[in-house]
């Protein structure tokens, strides 16, 4: 292992000033509608007026077929589209895409193919999914899981140590108003794409529908979540092709189960100077000593209670 005290390996990569230029796509907390001021009483009996998110409803439609509606935060509410349809199996990887048609006053999106489209057997069995603003998968939760692998990437640690001190330093609705999660797809120890929303499977989604639309490969990227890792959030990572998904938060046994079956790397628990890989630990190279990586900082600590 490299002597990394000195701050010559991923001390060096801690130690970068943050620049929101970095990010193709950065979180902006100040944009209209994501957020509302709303005034209460603090625990002293004193007038108390915060910042809320906002949730409205999206409905999403595959040609002439309404799928789902989802509740959303409301941006980039295409590629929320793309994205939910592509990780539930009903956009192809060789589908043509011919447009992509959001209306604001109804709050739909309509994505069409040239491939005419049915899923009236498959919208006929519904997951609810756990988390908040509860998602949908339809028909079996599993399915496509079968033909997937994943590329057995090495991934340094000093990466993972440097994505989550500027993930966790990025301003973001996260941090200034809490309950919601946000979902980062990262390159190496460069965060790329930082997408937010009520429900973390929102989050996974908006990526995937970034990653479609601009044809970003997945074999050497990183997912990093706020939220749990769960079986929903395995197996979007894994429809997705992404071969690393870390989180500051926890796990569910069966998120753990699947991550061992696909091959996926599951790392949670990411705090600091700590994390835990519960599978997958074969692509880790940890080449920077975790006493070198600084503590976090209190802020971050409570805002990941409250998730």
């Amino acid at each position: 292992m490299p002597d990394c005290t000195s701050g010559e390996c991923g001390g060096l990569q801690l130690a970068k000033e943050l620049d929101i230029a970095d990010y193709i796509i950065a979180p902006d907390p100040s944009a209209a509608r994501l957020t509302r001021a709303v005034e209460g009483v603090d625990q002293t009996g004193e007038i108390s007026r915060i910042n809320v998110v906002e949730e409205r409803p999206l409905t999403i439609f595959l040609n002439a077929q309404e799928i789902v509606t989802a509740m959303t935060i409301g941006d980039y509410p295409e590629y929320l589209a793309l994205g939910f349809l592509r990780n539930q199996g009903m956009l192809l990887p060789d589908d043509r895409i011919n447009g992509v048609d959001y209306d604001d006053d109804l709050e739909t999106v309509v994505v069409r193919t040239e491939r005419q489209t049915s899923y009236e057997d498959k919208l006929k069995k519904k997951t609810r999914t756990s988390g908040c603003a509860v998602g949908t998968v339809f028909g079996d939760m599993m399915e496509g899981l079968e033909d997937v692998r994943l590329p057995v990437t090495p991934v340094r640690t000093s990466w993972l140590y440097a994505l989550a001190a500027t993930i966790n330093r990025t301003p973001s609705l996260y941090l200034q108003a809490g309950a919601i999660h946000g979902t980062v797809l990262c390159h190496e120890d460069r965060p790329l794409v930082y997408m937010e929303d009520v429900g973390r499977h929102n989050a996974v989604d908006k990526i995937a529908g970034w990653m479609l639309q601009t044809g970003t490969g997945a074999e050497d990227k990183i997912l990093y979540t706020t939220g749990r890792l769960t079986s929903e959030m395995v197996i979007k990572t894994a429809m997705m092709g992404i071969p690393v998904l870390a989180s500051r938060s926890g796990f569910t046994a069966w998120g753990v189960e699947i991550a061992q079956q696909v091959g996926l790397t599951l790392i949670g628990r990411m705090r600091g100077q700590r994390f835990v890989c519960l599978a997958g630990d074969e692509r880790l190279l940890r080449d920077v000593d975790p006493a070198s990586v600084p503590v976090e900082e209190r802020k971050h600590r409570r805002k990941s209670s409250e998730a």
